[in-house]
């Protein structure tokens, strides 16, 4: 990207890089914010290929597949880099057309593809066939050496975390468990929710303490509050009788006082 960017003037490449890093900074928490910024970074150099790709990549977090689409095509014939080839397929299964993001899987395109990248458009290619309403091919499409293998990649616990979820579609519950099981092993970053599925195939049910802690307050102890909130307000209400000695001595009026108040008041008036 920092080639790429040499290509434009210095103050102009310094601008699109930092929104570029908001990009990528943002992209996985806060995806519409990413996606501002990219609009921004493909305003100002919408010939460089990986502000397109960014630009991509912001559209495809926000659900906006066919601009999705669009971007990474641009950044591919920049390029010529077949590495966007999955994400565009997953685009057309976004678009509701799995048959296309299918026949992607087919292309030669595929076979140049790093590992990681195959793996990559396999998931893809399972996902179309779950929507197509083809799930025992999708559990046939997810079987495959890299599923097999014991090592762990960065692609490890999405691949068995799909493969846990095809035989789940078809009511392999047993085979299910053991690969989310597999799943979570495997997953040393978080990027599954292996372990809710195991517990919720197991019947572990989790309750909010808080809440729980709330429901369980006696009965005789809200009696109690309710009673003692009640006398206060009945106490609060009822009219208190002061002094008659002082009512009586702040009623009687000092002629010397009203004679030094009309003074007063005569000279406040000017």
């Amino acid at each position: 990207m920092r080639q790429e960017l040499m290509s434009l003037p210095k103050t102009l490449a310094e601008d699109v890089a930092r929104n570029l890093v908001m990009v990528a900074k943002l992209l996985d928490e806060e995806p519409e914010r990413a996606y501002e910024y990219s609009r921004i970074a493909l305003r100002l150099a919408s010939r460089v290929a990986a502000v397109r790709e960014a630009a991509g990549f912001a559209a495809y977090a926000t659900a906006k597949y066919s601009e999705a689409l669009a971007e990474f095509r641009a950044a591919r014939r920049m390029t010529g880099s077949v590495e966007l080839w999955p994400v565009m397929a997953d685009c057309e299964r976004g678009m509701g057309r799995p048959e296309r993001a299918l026949a992607m899987a087919g292309e030669p395109e595929v076979q140049k593809l790093d590992k990681a990248g195959q793996v990559e458009m396999r998931l893809v290619a399972a996902g179309a066939r779950k929507d197509m309403g083809q799930a025992e091919a999708a559990v046939v499409t997810l079987q495959s050496p890299e599923l097999a293998s014991n090592s762990v990649q960065p692609w490890t616990a999405r691949l068995r975390y799909a493969y846990a979820d095809a035989l789940l579609d078809v009511g392999r519950e047993a085979e299910a468990r053991e690969w989310f099981a597999k799943a979570l092993e495997a997953d040393q970053g978080g990027t599954t929710n292996a372990s809710d599925r195991l517990a919720e195939l197991d019947g572990v049910e989790f309750t909010d303490a808080l809440l729980e802690d709330a429901d369980d307050t006696p009965a005789e102890a809200t009696d109690t509050v309710e009673a003692e909130t009640e006398a206060e307000g009945d106490a609060a209400s009822e009219p208190q009788a002061e002094p008659q000695a002082d009512a009586d001595a702040e009623a009687e009026p000092k002629a010397d006082a009203d004679v030094e108040g009309t003074d007063g008041d005569s000279g406040s008036k000017g």
